[in-house]
């Protein structure tokens, strides 16, 4: 069986990897992250998930590797993670009452072949206060996460309506991943391809 390295530092998408009980492991990568500023959040993902993946695919050739990104996008306008309290005030005020898309890219490189897709998940969010938001900002969650939230933290206290895969939201569309690792044949030993 190949062995299948995870090109991300991110506790959660190692930990949602797990759950499909493939044997990988993970190599943080360190890929230049810049995005073009125009670029649709779609094509944005699917370009970082790649440069991920290739820069962990030079370092371990007999491998396959699955590199990631996340972005969280209004419209057209994608919104990074905050570095500051006012850019997470700013950017959750802009969120609430609003439907807000996450689009997870993914890249599962090897030397002979690649695939590269994304998922997509609309998220609405109640209403929020100030305070609500003040509060939330406190808790330091919001500047490692695109759009300033972690649905897997207290920031899923803000959502109101979620379409699409939840797992996507947390950082890897796991049922889509593993739909795509059976069909490369590289999950022969999986107790769920059988």
């Amino acid at each position: 069986m190949t062995h299948i390295i995870l090109a991300s530092s991110s506790p959660r998408r190692k930990e949602l990897l797990s759950q499909i009980s493939i044997p990988f492991t993970v190599q943080a990568a360190h890929a230049d992250e810049t995005i073009v500023p125009g670029t649709p959040p779609e094509k944005a993902v699917k370009q970082l998930a790649e440069k991920k993946a290739a820069a962990i695919l030079t370092q371990f050739s007999d491998a396959a590797v699955i590199g990631a990104d996340t972005v969280v996008a209004m419209g057209d306008r994608i919104l990074g993670k905050p570095k500051t309290k006012q850019e997470a005030m700013q950017m959750l005020s802009s969120l609430s009452g609003q439907i807000h898309a996450v689009y997870t890219g993914v890249a599962i490189m090897s030397q002979k072949e690649k695939a590269v897709f994304y998922e997509k998940t609309d998220v609405e969010f109640w209403n929020l206060t100030k305070a609500d938001i003040a509060a939330y900002i406190e808790t330091g969650d919001p500047f490692d996460k695109a759009g300033g939230y972690g649905i897997q933290t207290a920031g899923a206290l803000f959502v109101k309506a979620i379409h699409g895969d939840y797992f996507n939201v947390v950082g890897l569309p796991i049922a889509s991943l593993y739909r795509r690792l059976r069909q490369m044949g590289l999950l022969s030993n999986s107790p769920l391809s059988r």
